[in-house]
């Protein structure tokens, strides 16, 4: 395989979920709140050569940090509203994301992610963290067109790292997962500036009652700023879309909420070091949705190539 150098993407969402306690939240605050966590979960931040392939024996270490913001919510019919009774909602996201190549072919991954959330309303302020849901999976390299073009299979695997407590903010679905996703990427020239793209979709199953199934869809496109490919920028739009058949939200089990859908769009601005080392700085806007919060996120990424 031709040395090509592969230009690293990095997306980044971050959010969390706030349960009843006391009956001080309202019900369409805390339905938003806790479908905000569960897209984290999904789409959690991640720096990777995406749908290009990570040569035998090349490590990729990613640490990141995340923030998260909202204060509006989008309800069942995708009308956009303020929190009720000021409320306010913020969460910092920590993780740790690797990936390694053990042939041509495959490359393994993994992401550990740890949360701290806070909510504030008038009279009535939480917060809570920990560890989210572990994500362990295997990439296969498919086919490439030229050495240009790639095409790539991933099969995912979601463990929970905490357990939900009734009467406790929980973290998640708390329910083992799987998720298979394609990814299409390619790289080339425009106005003498090298560019790449990326494109992923992948559907999720959680295995607990009523599911839910996801599917998550990210298209990227960056572009180099100068010719010794230090400094680059990238533009990504992204959807999250989750349905179940359990379509009410039950106070007694916030979970339940498992039917939503937002997009998000976000800006992204790389610069490398050394060879071997990038910082990846990025800010991500939702611009649509339905039974979720009106996210805005910030994000600071750093990125380690060791090995071959």
């Amino acid at each position: 395989m031709p040395n090509r150098r592969v230009f690293i993407t990095y997306n980044n969402k971050a959010s969390a979920i706030i349960t009843k306690n006391d009956m001080t939240f309202t019900r369409p605050v805390l339905k938003y709140l806790l479908v905000i966590i569960l897209i984290t979960i999904a789409t959690q931040n991640r720096a990777h050569a995406g749908g290009f392939p990570l040569r035998p024996g090349r490590l990729l270490i990613q640490p990141s940090v995340s923030y998260f913001f909202a204060n509006k919510e989008w309800d069942s019919t995708g009308v956009k509203k303020p929190f009720p009774a000021n409320g306010k909602f913020n969460s910092v996201l920590i993780s740790m994301y690797a990936e390694y190549g053990i042939s041509r072919r495959f490359s393994v991954i993994a992401l550990v992610p740890y949360t701290t959330n806070n909510f504030t309303q008038t009279g009535f302020s939480q917060s809570y963290s920990g560890l989210t849901d572990l994500e362990t999976g295997i990439k296969y390299y498919l086919a490439n067109i030229n050495y240009i073009y790639y095409f790539s299979l991933q099969g995912t695997a979601i463990t929970p790292m905490y357990k939900n407590t009734a009467g406790q903010p929980d973290l998640g679905y708390g329910e083992e997962g799987a998720e298979l996703k394609l990814s299409f990427a390619g790289s080339g020239t425009l106005f003498n500036r090298n560019y790449y793209f990326d494109l992923d979709n992948g559907i999720r199953q959680y295995f607990g009652d009523q599911g839910p199934i996801q599917d998550r869809y990210n298209a990227t496109f960056g572009l180099t700023l100068d010719k010794q490919f230090k400094d680059q920028i990238s533009v990504s739009f992204g959807g999250f879309y989750t349905t179940s058949d359990n379509k009410k939200f039950n106070l007694e089990n916030p979970l339940a909420s498992k039917n939503f859908q937002f997009q998000q769009v976000s800006l992204s601005y790389g610069h490398s070091f050394t060879r071997t080392f990038s910082v990846f700085l990025t800010g991500g806007q939702f611009i649509s949705g339905r039974n979720t919060g009106v996210g805005t996120s910030g994000s600071v990424a750093l990125l380690y190539r060791l090995g071959n």
